[in-house]
């Protein structure tokens, strides 16, 4: 075409015309290219920033009686989980995730309202027999939050917060639930056995179902994906109550075989966490299918320490360098494994040692989901998203505070205050060896500085008066405050 035109010129003035008219449409070329490039990146950073702007699903993991160091993440050497170390290499792994108690209901209590479980109504187990009263009704949980918030809300799992119409799931704030009520079941027969009489624990959405023989494991994963397939606009929460690895210890045969070179009770115990481990995987991969594991979080947390009871055989878990185990206030007792991941949000392979609690949940998922906590309501824990995102410093300054017992005189507790930790009512069934037996003055007041003595082997309470005093007096002023609450609901 520049040719056609240009024909009166000389042959040099056309072929300069010619070359002048390539290099020009190359320049546009390489600048289509360019702008190609950008409109590809600023695709991207809509699409990046449309996930941000879209309001995350939220699954909370709570498994049971799982040991502080009982994941390959967490140092454990003959325990497979390669799920949640995947959970921790596309998220944050904590070293100091401190659950809100040291036995089941009053755990679940504190993470899913984010108070002290003393606070909650909860300051110990819940019964486990139809009819019992759990978590007063009045009590705010993550799940009713998020309701208001648009989200669907779904139980999957153990509950053990209350076994009548008022204080069952569909009550606390869940639109749906599947799962038993007490604080355990037989993974086949669904009946818990373990005070009489013998009694099916089985329900959907506060009815009784009948599933003989088929493995529970099973029926939660199916349910998980049945409830995350539901055709739906709204993001959703689910709260997995993992009854695993609690007792009864019912592993599958793969991993039966791949432990049986274990010592009992230990291949027992590594069987079932194997296998709740292999469960989560299911749930991991059926996101992705989906394509929504980007802008789902997924937290990660047991709900206390390993059990050391008979009916799991005196043990099988693993505190590693920690005093203590279920039902203790030694670091055993209550520091949990726990990772969370979001991938289009939250930094990966990292880990916090900063002090942060199971309380913590109910502020961070608030904040992560936009939610709007109701004006004057009382939180004892506290929003960890700086924490997760930025390493920030712990918003508790090191202070916390357990009550494991409704009469703060005669319940186990424990007040933290940076690196001094004060137990009081003290006790333990099983030891590290070597680590001397607990006289009465340790049972009443024992003092660990947790810097110098992470395993907490040495009461140093009569070496330390003036901190002994210090921190009494925040245990009185915690006690109080909760007091104070629990007389205001009566009224």
């Amino acid at each position: 075409r520049a040719i056609r035109i240009n024909r009166v010129r000389s042959a040099n003035e056309q072929g300069r015309f010619v070359r002048l008219w390539i290099c020009r449409k190359i320049g546009r070329l390489r600048t289509m290219r360019k702008l190609s490039k950008i409109f590809a990146l600023i695709a991207v950073f809509a699409s990046l920033a449309a996930i941000a702007a879209e309001k995350p699903n939220v699954i909370i993991i709570y498994t049971d009686d799982q040991g502080s160091v009982d994941a390959a993440c967490y140092g454990s050497k003959d325990i497979e989980t390669p799920n949640i170390d995947r959970l921790a290499n596309a998220g944050v792994r904590f070293t100091q995730m401190l659950a809100p108690s040291a036995i089941c209901s009053a755990s679940r209590a504190g993470m899913l309202t984010g108070r002290f479980p003393a606070r909650a109504g909860v300051p110990s187990n819940v019964s486990s027999a139809k009819g019992s009263s759990g978590m007063p009704a009045s009590e705010i949980t993550i799940a009713e939050l998020l309701k208001l918030n648009g989200y669907r809300t779904g139980h999957v799992g153990k509950w053990h917060l209350g076994y009548t119409p008022e204080t069952m799931p569909n009550a606390q704030g869940f639109d749906s639930s599947f799962g038993h009520m007490g604080g355990c079941i037989d993974n086949y027969s669904h009946f818990f056995y373990w005070n009489g009489p013998n009694r099916h624990d089985l329900w959907r959405d506060g009815k009784e179902i009948w599933r003989d023989g088929e493995y529970f494991g099973d029926l939660m994963v199916d349910e998980m994906k049945s409830f995350i397939e539901e055709k739906s606009d709204d993001p959703f929460f689910i709260y997995w109550a993992i009854n695993w690895p609690h007792y009864p210890l019912q592993g599958t045969s793969k991993w039966r075989e791949k432990y049986k070179e274990l010592e009992h009770p230990r291949d027992k115990y590594a069987t079932f966490v194997s296998t709740t481990d292999e469960l989560v995987g299911s749930i991991l991969d059926h996101l992705e299918k989906l394509g929504l594991r980007e802008n789902t979080i997924v937290l990660f947390q047991s709900d206390h320490g390993h059990s050391v009871e008979e009916r799991t055989f005196g043990g099988g878990g693993s505190a590693g360098p920690y005093r203590g185990h279920k039902a203790s206030l030694f670091e055993g007792g209550i520091r949990i494994p726990s990772v969370v991941s979001w991938p289009a949000k939250f930094p990966k392979s990292e880990v916090r040692d900063q002090l942060v609690t199971g309380c913590d949940w109910f502020a961070t998922f608030a904040e992560m989901t936009g939610a709007k906590i109701p004006e004057g309501h009382h939180l004892d824990g506290k929003s960890i998203a700086d924490v997760i995102l930025d390493n920030a410093a712990s918003p508790h300054n090191g202070q916390f505070y357990w009550q494991l017992g409704a009469n703060p005189e005669k319940a186990k507790w424990v007040v933290r205050d940076g690196d001094w930790k004060l137990l009081g009512n003290t006790s333990e069934n099983v030891r590290p060896e070597g680590v001397t037996e607990l006289t009465k003055d340790d049972r009443k007041l024992f003092l660990a500085n947790l810097k110098s003595d992470i395993g907490e082997t040495k009461n140093v309470a009569a070496e330390n008066p003036e901190v002994v005093e210090r921190m009494l007096k925040m245990k009185e002023a915690y006690a109080a405050s909760i007091l104070e609450t629990n007389a205001a609901r009566k009224q």
